[in-house]
C-alpha cells in the first residue's frame, strides 16, 4: 500500500485503473502472449489477475435496489497533458477536482478511455468507456466510468483528440476550455460494485461507479481513438462470484 500512495502521489497512476506494472518492467498488452488471460502469470506481483476474486470489468446486472447517496463532485482542476502510455490515451490533471462518498474525499488524478467498453452493462457493450481515477489520502482509489453511445460528436472529445500522441510514450499539454468532470452527464446516477484494477496488478479494494446515463461520441471519434490504440483495450469481463451490484 505504501508503493501505491507513492504512486499516487508522484501522478504517476498509468492507464486503465492505474497500472503500476510498468513498474515492474513486465511487458503486457491486450494481443498475443501477454493478453489479459496471460497476465496472472507474467509476473508473480500480478497473480490477483488469476486468482482474485472481485477483479473488473464486470457484466452489470443482477441488481440490488439501494438507497446510493449522491457523489459529491467538485471540478476545480486543470487537465495538463494528454498521454499515450502504451495502453491507453489518458489525461493527466491538476489537482482541485475531487469526489466525496462514503465519507471520504477522492481527489482525481487522470481520466483515460477503452475501446470498446470494458464493463457491460446487462450484456451491452459499448463503444467506448472513460474511467475516471481517484484516490484518497491513505491511497484507496475509486473510479468514476462513463459510457459512450454512438451519436453527435461529442465537443470534449473533440478538444482531446485534437491532442492524442499517435505513438506510445508521446505527451502534449492540453489547456482546454473544459474542467475535467465536463464530460459527465448532468444526470450523474449510478451503479457501485467492489472491484479491482482493470490493469496488472489488477489489485482489488476499488470502489466502482458507473454513470447510468450514457453521452453521446462519433463512429469518427471512436474510429480514431482505435486507430491510435491499434487494438482494442478492453480487458473481458470478469466472473462476479458473491458481490452485490448496487443501483
Amino acid at each position: 500500500m505504501k508503493k501505491l500512495i507513492a504512486s499516487v502521489a508522484s501522478g504517476v497512476l498509468l492507464s486503465a485503473g492505474v497500472a503500476f506494472g510498468g513498474g515492474h518492467g513486465v511487458h503486457w498488452g491486450y494481443t498475443g502472449d501477454v493478453a489479459p488471460e496471460y497476465w496472472g502469470s507474467l509476473d508473480p506481483a500480478f497473480e490477483m489477475c488469476s486468482k482474485g476474486k472481485n477483479q473488473s470489468p464486470i457484466d452489470l446486472k443482477g441488481f440490488i435496489e439501494a438507497e446510493l447517496a449522491p457523489i459529491k463532485f467538485v471540478d476545480f482542476g486543470k487537465w495538463v497533458n494528454v498521454i499515450n502510455n502504451g495502453h491507453a490515451i489518458q489525461v493527466n490533471c491538476e489537482k482541485g477536482s475531487s469526489i466525496t462518498i462514503d465519507g471520504r474525499t477522492f481527489n482525481l488524478i487522470q481520466f483515460h478511455f477503452h475501446s470498446p467498453s470494458e464493463n457491460l452493462i446487462e450484456g451491452k457493450s459499448f463503444p467506448m468507456e472513460a474511467h475516471f481515477v481517484h484516490a484518497d489520502k491513505d491511497g484507496n482509489l475509486a473510479v468514476v466510468a462513463l459510457m459512450f453511445e454512438y451519436g453527435d460528436a461529442n465537443p470534449i472529445i473533440e478538444k482531446i483528440w485534437a491532442k492524442m500522441p499517435e505513438k506510445a510514450g508521446g505527451k502534449n499539454d492540453i489547456n482546454p476550455d473544459f474542467s475535467p468532470y465536463s464530460l459527465l452527464p448532468k444526470n450523474k446516477d449510478y451503479y457501485r460494485f467492489n472491484g479491482s484494477l482493470t490493469t496488472p496488478p489488477c489489485s482489488e479494494g476499488v470502489r466502482w461507479f458507473v454513470v447510468k446515463e450514457a453521452v453521446t461520441v462519433s463512429k469518427d471519434q471512436v474510429a480514431k481513438f482505435a486507430h491510435i490504440m491499434g487494438v482494442p483495450n478492453n480487458r473481458p469481463v470478469q466472473p462476479i462470484n458473491a458481490r452485490p451490484i448496487l443501483k
